[in-house]
């Protein structure tokens, strides 16, 4: 493809981010995408199993993901540390300190803007992604100030914890492209080549793309939940309120009593305490038991028709990108 801003600034080939996906990620995955050209994001508890409620584990956890990830690609590579900073507690140091020591080349830093983090990021020679939960044209501009190498511009089409304004994939692009000089990536429903250049003819440098990769055979999501992803699409999606905004799932016990307490009128406390957080989402999507857990996908499952090694779905993504 021709010369693009972001490939440039991350030293990668194909401008295609794999979303962090907490539980669902690890150095396979992370490795696989490097290799075929896009950058892949280690997020929250990369390749493991079990909880720590030690910080000190969790980020050791975290370096030996890292090592994994260098021993299978000598590609640049991700590591999702804004989760941590999102709100108070003790896990953030640890990790940063590790991040800091592996000399990760690239953060991507999702949750509500901490200039002075970016800041202490780039003197530490990181790239930075920045990822705003709501999307505004504020966070963007502060963090471009601040240092950061690109914007994450995420719509209300995406998986996992949905932007409390409903503002679509492809309103949010252009609106935040116009507001930053530096590259706007695309994340919510891009699954396919029509999706990929709708966003770049919107403004897009990049896509941030997380459904489509849980839909890989590199994924260590279990067959039937991927099987669930390609056999349903948009329609099926029940959607239900959750702290801090939205959810959306698909079919499955909780899911379904999440939608149904919903619409009775549940508050936001009460159905995130019945989600059980990103605790269920492991028991859905990791383990497996998608009546007991929830699969929170995107909108652009309706685009996944069957299960592609990730080097065919970068290309899939990447083909019209002239």
């Amino acid at each position: 493809m021709s010369k693009n801003r972001l490939c440039d600034v991350l030293g990668i080939e194909k401008p295609v981010i794999q979303g962090a996906l907490a539980w669902l990620t690890d150095a396979k995955l992370v490795a696989a995408v490097g290799n075929a050209g896009g950058m892949g994001v280690l997020g929250p508890n990369a390749g493991q199993t079990t909880v720590t409620p030690d910080p000190g584990e969790t980020a050791e956890r975290m370096r030996d993901e890292i090592r994994k990830v260098r021993q299978l690609s000598d590609k640049p590579f991700a590591v999702n540390i804004g989760w941590m900073t999102s709100f108070p507690n003790t896990f953030a140091e640890p990790i940063l300190k590790v991040v800091y020591e592996e000399h990760v080349p690239v953060a991507l830093y999702s949750g509500e803007i901490d200039t002075d983090l970016i800041k202490d990021m780039k003197a530490h020679d990181m790239k930075v992604i920045y990822r705003e939960l709501n999307p505004t044209v504020e966070g963007a501009q502060q963090a471009e100030a601040a240092g950061a190498d690109a914007i994450v511009a995420t719509g209300f089409d995406e998986g996992g914890t949905l932007p409390g304004r409903v503002i679509g994939t492809f309103s949010i692009v252009p609106m935040l492209a116009d507001a930053v000089s530096i590259p706007v990536l695309a994340a919510g429903a891009v699954s396919d080549a029509r999706t990929a250049k709708a966003a770049f003819d919107l403004g897009a440098e990049g896509l941030y793309c997380g459904t489509a990769f849980i839909a890989s055979q590199e994924c260590r999501v279990p067959d039937n939940v991927k099987q669930a992803i390609i056999t349903n699409n948009a329609v099926d999606l029940g959607m239900y309120k959750t702290w801090p905004s939205y959810y959306r799932s698909l079919p499955g016990a909780l899911a379904d009593e999440l939608v149904k307490r919903d619409a009775e009128g549940a508050t936001r406390e009460e159905l995130a305490k019945l989600q059980g957080g990103i605790r269920n989402m492991k028991v859905g999507m990791l383990d497996g038991d998608i009546d007991k857990g929830y699969i929170s996908v995107g909108t652009g499952i309706s685009l996944i028709h069957d299960i592609k090694p990730v080097s065919a779905i970068i290309d899939t993504l990447t083909a019209d990108l002239d």
